[in-house]
């Protein structure tokens, strides 16, 4: 058993046993639904189902990241037993997360000098963010020391690969990712942006295909141009999905269909409310070791 503290926010977007699985400890971004406050705490205080049913029906969300003394809370229960912390956020490209981290940091220096909190900007969200949290306690498990473990997720964090599509393009609309007349004329021509998550922990549109189907192909074709030895990628698969479970598992058969080395079979997750407050109800997001983001 290690003698630090493996963490990141719930935003990672895995599953509840999943984290306990790993000893993953996370703490929670929040969001509003209808004026009415909650934890974005994996779906346990509002079903997703339900979120993105609110959404689809014209429900207007809010979301909003853990706040300073939230991590000063957060932090000082774990120090306080005498651990170390190695501390993940949010990409810095999505949320200002990182800068209440690091106040929370340097205020909780002062008062446990002899402790390592280590906070890290992941440049990396959804489930990609938790696929590459996953890879740090395989690593850790494997009695990697704390400050080395610092030091190989700066150089290696960027190889975590995200490439989303998303089919309704109200939601990027509406939170000014597109604008509403390509918006409109997109949504006639039933265009589904390709986007990833670029070298600066920023969501991208990456190209406009017309058709899920289309796209689909688009993204696994993604995988094989960028995934870690090609075709005969041999790491994990991870996809997030926001109520499309059907379509995350079609992208799923081709992968595993494509890819028959790849270790196990690729787990599907939901896309937590933080994420899909921006997204809305119909993303299918894939993750996946590759190339690293250069651009």
């Amino acid at each position: 058993m290690s003698n630090y503290v493996l963490s990141c926010c719930s935003t990672a977007d895995l599953d509840n046993a999943h984290f306990q699985r790993r000893d993953i400890k996370y703490v929670c971004f929040h969001f509003q639904i209808d004026g009415a406050d909650y934890p974005d705490d994996l779906g346990e205080s509002f079903p997703f189902k339900d979120f993105y049913k609110k959404m689809a029906e014209g429900s207007m969300t809010k979301t909003s990241q853990v706040s300073v003394g939230e991590y000063i809370e957060y932090f000082e229960s774990m120090l306080q037993e005498g651990k170390d912390i190695l501390h993940l956020t949010l990409s810095s490209g999505i949320s200002g997360t990182l800068n209440s981290a690091i106040i929370a940091r340097d205020q909780l220096k002062e008062k446990y000098p002899d402790r390592k909190l280590y906070v890290v900007d992941s440049l990396a969200a959804s489930a990609g963010y938790g696929l590459l949290m996953d890879k740090l306690a395989d690593l850790r498990d494997e009695g990697m020391s704390i400050d080395s473990l610092y030091e190989w997720t700066i150089e290696h964090r960027l190889e975590c690969q995200h490439w989303f599509f998303v089919s309704d393009l109200k939601y990027l609309i509406r939170g000014g990712r597109v604008s509403k007349v390509a918006g409109t004329i997109g949504s006639v021509l039933n265009i589904c942006p390709l986007m990833n998550v670029d070298y600066q922990g920023k969501l991208i549109v990456r190209s406009k295909i017309r058709g899920k189907s289309a796209v689909m192909k688009a993204q696994v074709q993604k995988m094989v141009e960028n995934a870690a030895n090609g075709t005969d990628y041999d790491g994990e698969c991870f996809i997030s999905n926001s109520d499309c479970y059907e379509d995350a598992r079609k992208v799923a058969d081709l992968i595993e269909e494509q890819f028959p080395k790849m270790k196990g079979k690729v787990r599907i997750y939901s896309i937590g409310t933080t994420i899909g407050s921006h997204t809305g109800p119909g993303t299918v997001a894939l993750f996946f070791w590759g190339k690293k983001r250069v651009d």
